[in-house]
């Protein structure tokens, strides 16, 4: 571990070549994960800001699908999963722990499955319903969302449950999982924060505003413009 976190300092005295570069969008929650996992780790990257209606030519060229996060390595490697680049940045280093083992491991990657999966439908439905026009069937677009959002808090009430037996996902301690998962539960949240904050779930909530409360949140959404070619490089963690 200790070889770990000195690879990742290292990286600050080496030439901007030799330093991953990050493609990102603030608010996007994948992003937002691969973010927080970066700034755990403590591994330096080159971040590069985009526009979603301007996407740079560079990352469209390493990586087509054109969404974000995506992390060009020094040796031209691309990854482009915000899983894979969580797992990249604290199997690089992992100073507080945060990448569990056994069966834990096995549960945090359940979790991340069902966010990941019917939970994170149920979130694009709810937040933007008329992409989704050819589902809503006989349902107006109001209604459709409603379900769709019904659908999502009976997710997350099964996190309150958890989290009412321990402070976060995977137990006592801060964990891969909470990280993973918060961003898209703060996505559901603010899509509507007054009817999210009348529900039932106080642990969840509780859980939620500790995260947005945290230094670290508030260190990976400092606000960058967007990325030119000829701007001068940006490190991230910011120092």
């Amino acid at each position: 571990m200790v070889v770990g976190i000195l690879k990742c300092a290292y990286t600050i005295r080496m030439t901007t070549e030799n330093i991953a570069i990050l493609y990102s969008f603030r608010r996007c929650p994948y992003a937002m994960r691969a973010r927080l996992a970066l700034e755990a780790s403590g591994c330096i990257v080159q971040l590069r800001e985009i526009v979603l209606r301007a996407k740079p030519v560079h990352m469209l060229e390493i990586s087509p699908k054109g969404t974000v996060p995506v992390l060009l390595l020094p040796d031209q490697t691309v990854l482009e999963q915000s899983l894979d680049i969580m797992y990249w940045a604290l199997r690089q280093a992992d100073p507080e722990q945060l990448l569990p083992s056994g069966a834990a491991y096995e549960q945090m990657q359940q979790l991340i499955a069902l966010n990941d999966g019917p939970f994170k439908a149920a979130l694009d439905r709810y937040k933007y319903p008329p992409r989704y026009t050819d589902e809503h069937h006989e349902l107006s677009p109001e209604q459709f969302a409603q379900q769709q959002r019904d659908q999502g808090a009976q997710h997350l009430l099964l996190l309150d449950q958890r989290l009412a037996q321990q402070p976060f996902l995977l137990g006592a301690q801060l964990s891969m999982a909470d990280l993973a998962i918060a961003p898209f539960v703060r996505q559901f949240a603010h899509t509507d924060l007054e009817w999210f904050q009348q529900q039932n779930w106080p642990h969840l909530w509780q859980w939620l505003q500790r995260f947005l409360a945290s230094e670290r949140f508030a260190r990976i959404m400092h606000k960058y413009d967007a990325w030119q070619s000829d701007d001068p490089v940006i490190l991230f963690p910011p120092r």
